[in-house]
């Protein structure tokens, strides 16, 4: 594997110490953070690696040091884990996109169900069982979109240098691992679908030609539906998850991973049935996705969504699919569950906020409402447990911890924890 690139010199802002800049050391992987970095110490102090695995011998070479920890580029591995494996994908390494390529599947469960028991432990105060994640049924060619970037024409940049670099847009890919701005080109990407990779030498080609056109960078979108794949974000796309059907804009955000999502949609549907309740309420309900498939699950289904258009478009998908016992309302920040008229002892409430988790003003009001089970569902177990801790101390019940690995390869995943009232 290629490890990332290393800047030629310090920023103003480094801090010599308790390391040099650039200073090569060798330490002992222990752990994995829930940021993809390997973590060991030296003397004591903390020192995060990138592509490092625990149990390995590494030696790196330090390039920040922060108030409480180090971070430093892999250089060379020299006692490699037995989970360590070859990464398909030859810019891995360089590439930000992926961090667990060099790991194998099982052992990435394995670590991301620990960064889960972790966080809960650690910030929820809490000790319980973190069911075993469920992975997903294809580790590659499993996203269906990928949104590639490329920055302004070379001879437009104010540091260009005509002599050195040809004119044209040149890097088209993602942010190479560890740096806030670089890119690094990206002709194929391993985990997008097959679709999707035949798809973008085109794509890639035709942004080159049009070179002359651009006078800033931009973000590209490739999103595989029904129709194929789709660069225009404000176009009608569809997708089928099981026995149903959606429609969104295709730079809507829909789930990423369609080989899992049927299961993943399931489960957090059987767990808010579970406790009895026979009225279910879909926060942050998007284009109907948990909706619809509670629908067949609950008397009455009311998902809120604060965007007026994404709520139309879930009763249309709700339309679509001949579901008539599911109402959509767009809601205010501050009234969310002003509309609901369903008891809250009979009443579940599914939450999938984004990666910020949830706010104060919502958590104030679903206390309020007191329903009968809350199942929360989120992409970032970190904020997640923030909020497990508020809904803790408001007199809720922690049933099941269930993470979902919609994101092989990445540090990311899913987590589903179900609640009860006391």
């Amino acid at each position: 594997m290629s490890f990332a690139p290393v800047a030629s010199r310090p920023s103003k802002k480094f801090v010599p110490t308790p390391f040099s800049w650039h200073q090569e050391i060798e330490l002992e992987i222990a752990t994995l953070t829930n940021m993809g970095q390997g973590l060991g110490r030296v003397d004591g102090w903390v020192v995060m690696v990138a592509f490092a695995l625990p149990g390995e011998r590494v030696k790196a070479r330090v390039f920040r040091n922060d108030k409480n920890f180090s971070e430093a580029d892999l250089v060379e591995v020299l006692v490699p884990s037995p989970d360590r494996v070859a990464a398909p994908c030859p810019l891995f390494g360089e590439c930000g996109g992926c961090q667990y390529q060099n790991l194998t599947y099982a052992a990435q469960l394995n670590w991301k169900r620990r960064q889960v028991a972790e966080l809960l432990k650690h910030m929820a105060k809490v000790e319980h069982e973190v069911l075993p994640v469920i992975g997903s049924p294809q580790e590659y060619a499993y996203r269906s979109k990928i949104t590639p970037h490329f920055e302004a024409p070379r001879e437009s940049r104010p540091d260009s240098k005509p002599a050195l670099f040809p004119p044209g847009v040149q890097e088209i890919g993602f942010l190479k691992a560890g740096r806030r701005y670089d890119l690094v080109d990206v002709p194929r990407c391993e985990i997008a679908t097959d679709a999707i990779n035949a798809a973008l030498p085109g794509i890639r080609e035709n942004v080159r030609k049009k070179s002359a056109s651009y006078k800033k960078g931009a973000t590209l979108l490739l999103r595989d539906t029904l129709e194929g794949v789709m660069t225009d974000s404000n176009a009608l796309a569809h997708e089928r998850v099981g026995p149903l059907e959606f429609e969104f804009l295709a730079g809507d955000f829909f789930q990423n991973n369609p080989f899992i999502l049927e299961a993943f949609t399931s489960y957090a549907i059987t767990e808010a049935r579970s406790g009895g309740a026979r009225f279910l309420v879909d926060a942050y309900c998007g284009s109907g996705l948990f909706s619809l498939f509670g629908a067949r699950e609950f008397e009455k289904v009311t998902g809120v969504e604060i965007a007026a258009t994404a709520a139309e478009r879930a009763g249309r998908n709700a339309a679509r699919n001949g579901l008539e016992n599911c109402t959509f309302v767009a809601g205010s920040a501050e009234g969310i569950f002003s509309g609901i008229t369903t008891p809250a002892a009979e009443t579940a409430v599914l939450i999938d906020p984004p990666r910020r988790g949830s706010d104060e003003i919502f958590l104030t009001q679903l206390f309020a409402y007191g329903p009968r089970t809350v199942v929360y569902v989120s992409c970032n177990p970190a904020t997640q447990m923030r909020d497990l801790r508020l809904c803790l101390d408001a007199g809720y019940r922690l049933l099941k911890v269930q993470p979902f690995d919609l994101f092989p390869q990445t540090k990311h995943l899913e987590c589903v924890i179900t609640l009860e009232k006391v």
